[in-house]
């Protein structure tokens, strides 16, 4: 499934290039707010959830090649940080669910697409 398309389903807003959000595949999920250990673990292609809104996610976020950042309950993301994701080519999107709530959408909704 592509970002847009889990975008689009659970009706989440795209902070930084949306432009790309529907060519760009979802692999799987990693959900931790441990930048460090964020770093060493997403593996590519996943989706990141993280409460972090400060620039250096979207370094971890080109580090290991995520497929977008998912920040959960609707925290504001700061606007330095979406320029910085604009730049460097990072999706950004922000949810209105907790983090437990955004992967059981993506896996129940991954399911649907036979990918599960």
């Amino acid at each position: 499934m592509t970002v847009k398309d889990f975008v689009q389903h659970f009706g989440y807003k795209i902070l930084s290039c949306a432009d790309k959000a529907d060519k760009t595949e979802i692999t799987g999920v990693y959900i931790c707010d441990l930048l460090s250990m964020a770093m060493a673990r997403v593996k590519d292609g996943e989706l990141w959830v993280t409460v972090h809104t400060n620039i250096n996610i979207v370094a971890v976020a080109c580090l290991t090649n995520a497929s977008c950042i998912v920040i959960p309950e609707n925290i504001e993301v700061e606007e330095l940080t979406i320029n910085k994701a604009v730049e460097k080519g990072v999706i950004i999107v922000q949810a209105p669910h907790t983090g437990y709530e955004i992967c059981i959408n993506f896996y129940t909704k991954n399911l649907e697409f036979g990918d599960g």
